[in-house]
């Protein structure tokens, strides 16, 4: 995205979160529907847990991406050791005083480093949340966190990313087989996928979802759909993220603390002519006296990508394209011109 489409600097900036012991009106959010105050155990929903070594994998993720646009991912083989030193980084750098935090702010045009959620810019209000991201090598950013002992943290963290792209590689690879889609046409789809052609594309994004004095007028982050192929999410909290079904409207989640999070990004819903569908999803603020977590790696194509539906193993009714073709650069372009609406803008 360009220097042009950011919102000012000012609005990228969190609160101090230590500090605050009234909500300011930047973060009210006063006309909240009465669903999401409140979390009945009995409402929560459970979707799709998929195990990566069912001989049936590919089906599975792709039934669940047809009904839900979202699973639960099981013997993923991201280490509970490797998750927990991550998680562990993650807390570590947002304990950081905000001064410390602040030398690495994102700077306009560069979206690594320190800052608010980039969906931000969609809302008139503030959300109750700070998030790093990384997209390349955190080494740089982590010298200015911690000049004396960045290295340990840098190793934790790129094996982590590097554990994530292959696993990523992987449901893509079974995605495209339950689309029809074979290796040779996805690397011509999506050739950065082919290590000979093409650099991965990575972007690690840690949140944090700070304690609140009335969690109930303060949203964590805010409806929104992913700008991806699909993201993976690892959650240290065990209750807040929400999806929206037509029927039902806002439904709570009951994640299983041995998974990850798969959901459908922008990307995929194009590529496969909507048949998957990009779920809006939103995370609601229920602790008090403690600061919770989630990690999103987000897989998605290179700015310079063209995608467009892939038709041709569809079934008749899905045969012609629902979507405009679309560079990745001006994907982001356009949904932020539509306020977030960026699948509606490519609609034919």
């Amino acid at each position: 995205m360009s220097e042009e489409e950011l919102p000012p600097a000012s609005q990228l900036i969190p609160l101090d979160f230590s500090s605050v012991q009234t909500i300011p009106e930047s973060h009210l959010w006063p006309n909240l529907d009465e669903s999401s105050r409140k979390i009945e155990p009995d409402k929560m929903v459970s979707i799709p847990v998929v195990d990566l070594n069912n001989d049936n994998v590919s089906e599975l993720i792709g039934k669940a991406c047809e009904k839900w646009g979202m699973f639960q991912l099981i013997n993923h083989g991201i280490s509970k050791t490797l998750i927990a030193q991550t998680e562990e980084v993650a807390r570590c750098l947002f304990a950081l005083p905000k001064s410390q935090k602040m030398k690495t702010l994102q700077a306009p045009g560069n979206p690594t480093g320190y800052s608010m959620a980039g969906i931000s810019k969609y809302y008139e209000k503030l959300m109750w949340h700070e998030g790093f991201t990384i997209l390349d090598s955190p080494v740089d950013s982590f010298k200015k966190l911690w000049p004396s002992n960045y290295q340990r943290f840098c190793d934790i963290m790129e094996e982590y990313r590097l554990e994530m792209k292959a696993l990523a590689d992987k449901l893509i690879s079974l995605i495209f087989k339950f689309l029809g889609i074979s290796d040779e046409e996805m690397v011509k789809l999506l050739p950065y996928i082919d290590p000979n052609t093409g650099k991965p594309h990575m972007a690690l994004r840690l949140n944090s979802f700070p304690a609140c004095p009335e969690p109930s007028k303060v949203i964590g982050l805010a409806a929104h759909t992913d700008t991806s192929l699909f993201t993976m999410l690892h959650q240290a909290r065990r209750e807040g993220l929400q999806i929206l079904n037509e029927k039902d409207g806002w439904l709570p989640l009951a994640p299983r603390s041995d998974a990850l999070i798969i959901n459908v990004g922008d990307f995929l819903q194009i590529i496969s002519n909507g048949r998957f569908h990009s779920v809006p999803h939103r995370v609601m603020i229920r602790e008090t006296e403690k600061t919770t977590m989630s990690m999103a790696y987000f897989f998605h194509p290179p700015g310079h990508l063209h995608v467009a539906p892939y038709c041709k193993p569809l079934s008749e009714t899905l045969q012609t394209p629902i979507y405009k073709g679309v560079n990745v650069k001006e994907y982001f372009v356009i949904k932020a011109k539509a306020s977030g609406k960026g699948i509606a803008a490519i609609t034919i």
